[in-house]
Order: C-alpha cells, then structure tokens, then sequence
C-alpha cells in the first residue's frame, strides 16, 4: 500500500495545484446558492420552499452543462496531452453549440411558461406560485451562464482552473451584492423578496458571460481561432457524439433522476417543512462536497493528461492511488462535518433560518445520514467520474452511475414515500442507496483494468 503513494517529485504538488483552484471553484458555485437560500429564507419558510421547487429544473440544467462540460473534457484533456490546441477549439466550438441549445430553450419555457412548468413538481399553490415567479426571471441567467461553463470547462481541463476560480469569484461578489439590493430593496430599489434573488442572478451571469468573452478573445496563451470554433468539422462533431454524448446523457439522466427526489417530497404530507429542510440540507452538503468533486475533477484531467502523452503504463496505479485518496479524504471529512453539525450548524446556522422544529428535525436527520455516507460517496464519485471518465470508458461510466439511481434508489424512494408512506427518513435512506450500489459496480470495473483508452486516436472504437 505504502508503495502505492511513493510518485515522481513535484506530483502531489501539482495534484494541489489542480485540485485547489476546482475546490474554490465549486466552494464559490455552491456557496452562491447558500446565500440565495439564507436570504430568501430570512423572509419565511413559504418563499423558501418556493424557490427550492423552482431549482429543481435549474439543478438539472446545472447538471447538463457539467455534462457538456465533462464531456468535453475527456476530448479536451487527452488533445492537452498531445499539444494539439486546433482540435482543443474544435470541441470548444461544439460544447458552445450544444450548451447555447440548451440554456436558450431552457430561458424560453421558465421565460413564458413559468407557472405551467413549476405545477409540474409540486401541489402547493402558494408555492408553485412563488416558484414561478423566481422562474421567470432566473431561467434567462442560464442561457449566459451556458458559455461561461464551457469556456471555464475547457480551460479547466487543459490544467488552468485558475481561469475560472477567477470569474466564478466576481460572479459570486456580484451576486450576493445584488441580493442584498434587490432582496430586501437597499440602495433605493424596490424591494423584490424572491424575485430579486432571480434578478441578481441574472445580473451577475451577464458579467460573468461579459468577462469570460473578453479574456477568450485577449488570451494570448490559447488563441481562438474562429474558423474551427463555428465550424469544428464532421470528423469531430462524430467524435464528440461518441465519447462526450455518452457524458452528457450522464449527467441529464442522473440530473432528471435526482430531481424527482425533492418532487416525490413535494407530493408527500407536510411538504413545505420537508422541502425547506431539503433546500438547507442540501446547501450545506453541496458545501461540505465541495472537496470530493476537486478530486474527481482532477482525476479526470490527470488520467486523461497521461493517456494522451502515451504514458499508459503509469494509469492503472494512478487510477487506484486517486480513489484511495479520495476515500480517505471523505472519511476525514465526514467525522469533521459530523463534528461542525452537532457543534455549530445546529446552535449557530439553524437560528439564522425561519425552519419549523419539524424541518430542523428532517434537516438534522439529513445530514448525518449524508455526512456518515461521505467515504463511500467520495469514493465512487472519483472512480466513476474521474478515473473511468478521464480513461474513456465513458459508456460503462455512464451505465455505472446511472442504473443504481433509476434502477434501485428511486423506486425505493417512491414505494417509501409515496405509497407506503413510511415518512422521509425512508426516502433519504433510499435516495442514499445508490452510493453503495455505485461503489461495488465502479470497483469492479475498474479493476478489469478495460477503461484505460486513447479517444483521440480515429480508429478508436467506443469502450464497452
């Protein structure tokens, strides 16, 4: 084992170097929609709900781009290996088609459909109408947010997150500036309550999408070339269906899945307690996560880094030596996080929120059960999302993270909450199912030693 973490000199500096800026990136993502639910919810558990149920189709939206964004990656980083930028903004250039696609279609049903869409995830009137209302104006803020993940994506991948920790870092002081204008009407404007949580989004994403255009077009260290950008080629279009679609699909299935979760809440008895105490618990697990998802990214980058560059024979025990650390990263972790919610989330953070005792109760319930599952979640996660992904075995990977979702955790939180009604520990407990289930199947997939391929070689055939 020992022999294991024994690297060249300067890897584990360069693992921080990758892994650090990712962290911050996601920690700035997640601590965004932390704020936005404190200030809301500062305002009543009613708007609170509210704009938890209109964040169930965002977060599947968020999800897809992060498939077009890991997608890409597994192209983009292998092509980093190579030294071969032409086809780096050839599959730029796709990812921006595809993510403008979506973020515009998305714009357009919240645009003009709002409360039609919202009714679809819950049965409260009063909050599919605060739901909508927050809907209207935030589903715009993606179509501008679709090119600034691709551009951080891209460059993330070629191992410069620091490009991207940087426009996230304005997006997010710009955001919650403009919450705390809008929200509650400082500065002389109108108070907007959930309504201006929307509008300060929107807001922020048009100068965050403003920054990342003009940096593309300043850069000096990956020009763009604009005749491959727009026109990336056939020959890549069908490369980026074969190994990125499979990546995309993930994360809308995986995206879709895990928003019928919170939906299943909705349609429960009591579903305003259970749907605030999902929106907290939620915020605070994305925060605590923020370190498993810098590991998987970075796996990603370097597996696919070390394939490109032909050095194969180094994978498999770079593979194995990522998911052992990622392991113990979510086994420290966990006991910390264990420790800060008894400690402090509890007596300190709860207070700041409008949260009935019942939802304090859920909250509470959901988070230790999240916290003790976080070894188990870290791990898989980095197996399946960065080793196997950044090997480009996408397909498997894609089966792997899928199945136990819709296969196993939802069926078993539908029959738990829907119709036995067993009450929502049940429904937690079965949506958590799917970690474990992942670990098996991803173990045993990557110890058949199958994932480890070359996807920018043209004769290369789809991993199965």
């Amino acid at each position: 084992m020992l022999k294991l973490f024994r690297r060249e000199p300067g890897f584990y500096a360069k693992l921080l170097s990758l892994a650090l800026p990712i962290l911050f990136q996601n920690l700035i993502t997640n601590s965004l929609g932390l704020v936005d639910t404190f200030m809301v919810g500062t305002m009543g558990q009613g708007p609170l709900a509210g704009v938890t149920l209109a964040n169930i189709p965002v977060f599947v939206v968020q999800l897809m781009m992060f498939g077009i964004q890991s997608g890409s990656s597994v192209l983009i980083s292998q092509y980093r290996g190579k030294g071969d930028l032409q086809s780096i903004n050839r599959v730029m250039g796709i990812g921006m088609y595809a993510a403008g696609a979506i973020g515009l279609v998305f714009a357009l049903i919240m645009g003009f459909f709002p409360t039609q869409f919202m009714g679809l995830f819950g049965s409260d009137q009063a909050v599919v109408a605060t739901a909508a209302r927050y809907a209207r104006i935030v589903g715009w803020s993606y179509f501008f947010d679709s090119f600034v993940q691709v551009y951080i994506g891209v460059h993330r991948a070629m191992g410069n997150p620091n490009r991207g920790l940087a426009i996230l870092g304005v997006s997010m002081a710009s955001n919650t500036f403009l919450n705390w204008v809008f929200i509650f009407g400082n500065l002389g404007a109108p108070r907007l309550a959930e309504e201006g949580a929307a509008l300060a989004t929107l807001l922020a994403r048009v100068l965050s999408c403003s920054i990342a255009a003009a940096w593309a077009l300043l850069d000096k260290r990956f020009p763009l070339n604009p005749a491959l950008l727009f026109h990336p080629g056939g020959e890549m279009v069908r490369r980026f269906v074969r190994f990125s679609t499979p990546v995309m699909c993930n994360e809308t299935f995986w995206g879709l899945g895990t928003s019928l979760f919170p939906t299943i809440m909705g349609h429960m008895d009591g579903s305003e307690d259970i749907l605030a105490a999902y929106a907290i618990a939620g915020n605070i697990t994305n925060l605590c996560t923020v370190g498993v998802f810098a590991i998987s990214g970075t796996a990603a980058i370097l597996i696919g880094q070390e394939i490109g560059s032909g050095n194969t024979h180094k994978v498999y025990s770079l593979g194995a030596l990522l998911s052992v650390l990622a392991f113990l990263f979510g086994l420290g972790a966990g006991v910390l996080f264990l420790g800060a919610l008894y400690f402090l989330i509890i007596p300190f953070l709860y207070p700041l929120f409008s949260l009935s005792p019942a939802a304090q109760e859920i909250c509470t319930m959901m988070l230790t059960i999240m916290f003790c599952m976080m070894p188990l979640r870290s791990l898989e996660c980095t197996n399946i999302v960065g080793v196997l992904r950044g090997g480009g075995d996408v397909r498997m990977a894609t089966l792997i993270d899928l199945t136990p979702l819709w296969v196993v955790a939802l069926p078993l939180a539908v029959l738990s909450g829907l119709v036995f009604k067993a009450g929502i520990f049940w429904v937690y407990l079965s949506m958590m199912s799917e970690n474990l289930v992942k670990a098996v199947l991803g173990t045993r997939r990557f110890l058949s030693g199958k994932w480890i391929n070359d996807v920018t070689r043209p004769s290369q055939q789809t991993p199965v």
